[in-house]
């Protein structure tokens, strides 16, 4: 929520997935650019905020992660509520966890608006010798449902901010746009350009999105 003097924001971020896909290390890696080789599920729900110095605002964003294992699916609810951005992750050495992808979205699109901005994430882009999945299937499901499409790596950091950075350019997209009209969402989110301080150019965004495994 912006502050009255119009100078910070606050995002919404969840990080969705099978158990054991890498949420809570890209989560790591994105907030204290930290990679725990002996990370273990998530228990319950956490959430770490990175803060963006972005147009000379001050931007937050609160990322937060669950355990993707069926147990656990009863935070759902709360989990989701007041979501304006989701990285809906599988692993690329792991085809089940891409086939469990359109279920993830199935259960977002239950709880958010479809305004929130989604990004498809094939993370573990370091292990390219036990790969499952190809490149082309991520950009594939990526154009069928509507998503922005990256491959990372938490464990040598590859694309990671660009990820979390190319949700929070989708979300003020759209909140200028006053696609996010309901109240929950106007409550929560401020009608100002954020900005990524790096200037880049959208104007080829979608290309730059799925060109994003090199």
């Amino acid at each position: 929520m912006a502050e009255e003097s119009g100078e910070e924001y606050l995002f919404k971020i969840v990080v969705i997935g099978d158990s054991a896909v890498g949420k809570s290390n890209l989560l790591s890696r994105f907030t204290r650019d930290e990679f725990d080789h002996n990370s273990k599920a998530t228990i319950g729900v956490e959430f770490q905020t990175q803060v963006l110095e972005l147009d000379g605002k001050e931007v937050k964003a609160q990322v937060w992660d669950t355990a993707g294992q069926e147990r656990f699916r009863a935070v759902t609810s709360a989990y989701y509520r007041g979501a304006v951005g989701a990285l809906l992750v599988y692993d690329i050495t792991r085809k089940i966890t891409f086939h469990s992808v359109r279920r993830w979205l199935d259960e977002l699109n239950s709880h958010c608006d479809t305004a929130v901005a989604r990004m498809l994430v094939g993370n573990k882009r370091d292990l390219e010798n036990i790969r499952e999945v190809n490149v082309e299937e991520g950009k594939n499901m990526a154009e069928e449902e509507g998503l922005f499409f990256i491959e990372t790596s938490a464990l040598d950091s590859t694309n990671v901010s660009n990820a979390f950075e190319i949700v929070i350019r989708d979300i003020y997209d759209k909140v200028s746009r006053k696609i996010l009209t309901s109240d929950p969402y106007k409550a929560q989110l401020s009608v100002n350009w954020v900005s990524l301080a790096d200037g880049a150019d959208l104007s080829n965004q979608k290309t730059y999105f799925s060109c994003c495994s090199r």
